[in-house]
């Protein structure tokens, strides 16, 4: 991945790394109060080598020689021989094995000098075993390391250079080092899980996802909107807003198709259910309408019919009427609003909706809208559900397949749009739909600045959808665009 990927992750992701990040840092302060304080004390020893002379050679000498056997003690220092008589004589609950793990020595580089550390959850106690340490090693020196010589001196001699002292502060737990480590790990463990989450999330989440997956032209792309059940028809009821802005720019890209000589008849399908295709079907075919076009919108989900619901219209009669020979397509359709809008619902659901479509009467129906319209709109079912779209594509000018962002995986589309092409069916394009207002992923328009100010009123005089009335084809041809 690319590093503007990585940025995108964390500012889809920031709420997850944050809510990590607490944790970590709720980790380290719990550690911090948990864990038992430890307390650290030093004392300090000189080494020297006593010389019966006092020239200088024999000083440098005796200089050197403590240098060299400083390294040797430092590891003395630890064992039993030392450490024993300490825990008989403070009376420490363990072995002198044991206190090896609390006491540590160590000779700065190049010097004659042995620091000895305690450490104890007790300060007193931990100075007491510094000191205590310091005089057993020098006792164990003097009489068994470096034993006295027959003039009563030992050649070696161990000097306290700095008693141990009584901490005032433990050494740890460190608290902010265990705050900064805690908030570190969380925001490695929150970007790792976000990044993980983005490698396996298989959903569509913007253009550059569909690019990926097939060439077709994006058609539009409509920014979502949580009210979506209030305002279906959202380019009749918030003409200004950004959301029937989109759909307007959907509107222009599909005018510009070259569509051959089926005329603009469009079919609207998606690869699942509830991915907006009956919404955008709707809208796209009432802003075509407010163009000026004389359009007429066909529910072709015969399967699943919401036009009226969505409408407010009669749904009893419709599409499926005509089909079968018990009404005329002019006493079907209904026109909706104050545009060149008409309506023609599925009417009611027939026992064999794919035959239905598929037959020699739908041809002839489409024909006859193609002829009376400027624009036709045929809702179709989803793609992997069931055929209908593909049977409607072959007699129309193609597909627009709507994907929803953050919904639809990039295998449902794959999926249809292999389908579609194994039967031959034109694709002209793709609709991204619920495309969320904000972040990355947004729909945006630049400099433009819509969506802002005070809420749009309809373009209708009347507050709601004028009543629907069913109209002639006489009077669909000849009525005059506003």
């Amino acid at each position: 991945m690319e590093l503007r990927e990585y940025l995108s992750i964390l500012r889809k992701s920031w709420v997850l790394v944050v809510v990590f990040a607490i944790l970590g840092l709720g980790a380290g302060a719990g550690a911090s109060l948990l864990a038992t304080p430890e307390y650290q004390s030093r004392t300090q020893l000189y080494v020297s080598v006593r010389s019966d002379g006092g020239t200088s050679s024999e000083l440098v000498q005796g200089a050197n020689y403590s240098r060299q056997i400083v390294n040797s003690y430092v590891a003395v220092v630890k064992t039993g021989v030392v450490l024993d008589p300490v825990v008989e004589q403070l009376q420490l609950d363990m072995t002198g094995a044991e206190l090896a793990s609390y006491v540590s020595a160590a000779s700065p580089a190049d010097s004659a000098l042995i620091n000895i550390t305690a450490t104890s959850p007790s300060a007193e106690q931990a100075a007491q075993i510094a000191d205590a340490v310091g005089e057993s090693f020098q006792e164990v020196v003097r009489t068994q390391l470096e034993p006295e010589t027959e003039n009563g001196a030992s050649p070696v001699s161990l000097t306290t250079t700095q008693n141990a002292l009584v901490p005032g502060s433990p050494v740890s737990p460190n608290v902010l080092i265990n705050l900064a480590l805690g908030l570190l790990v969380g925001l490695a463990v929150g970007y790792g899980i976000a990044i993980l989450r983005t490698v396996l999330d298989r959903r569509i989440h913007s253009a550059q996802d569909i690019e990926q997956i097939t060439d077709k032209p994006l058609l539009g792309r409509i920014i979502d909107d949580p009210n979506v059940e209030k305002n279906r028809i959202i380019v009749n009821s918030q003409p200004h807003s950004p959301r029937a802005e989109s759909f307007r720019a959907l509107r222009t890209n599909l005018q510009f198709l070259n569509v051959g000589s089926k005329g603009r008849v469009f079919v609207v399908t998606s690869p699942s259910p509830s991915e907006g295709k009956t919404t955008t079907s709707l809208n796209l075919a009432y802003a075509l309408a407010q163009a000026g076009s004389r359009v007429a919108v066909v529910e072709g989900d015969l399967r699943l019919p919401k036009f009226s619901d969505y409408l407010g219209i009669e749904g009893g009669a419709g599409l499926t009427d005509v089909l079968i020979g018990r009404a005329d397509l002019e006493d079907v359709l209904q026109r909706w609003g104050q545009d060149q809008f008409f309506v023609l619902p599925a009417g009611r659901i027939p026992p064999n909706p794919s035959e239905l479509l598929g037959s020699a009467e739908m041809g002839k129906t489409l024909e006859a809208l193609r002829e009376q319209f400027d624009y036709v709109i045929v809702d179709a079912p989803p793609v992997l559900a069931v055929t209908d779209a593909t049977v409607l594509g072959k007699m129309t000018a193609g597909l627009l397949v709507v994907v929803a962002a953050d919904a639809t995986t990039k295998q449902e589309l794959e999926d249809a749009l292999g389908s579609l092409e194994t039967t031959g069916t034109d694709v002209l394009g793709l609709v991204a739909t619920m495309v969320p207002s904000k972040g990355s992923d947004s729909y945006s328009y630049g400099g433009y600045g819509y969506g802002g100010g005070a809420p749009a009123t309809p373009v209708d005089a009347t507050p709601a959808p004028v009543h629907p009335q069913a109209v002639s084809a006489e009077q669909a041809r000849g009525a005059g665009a506003k």
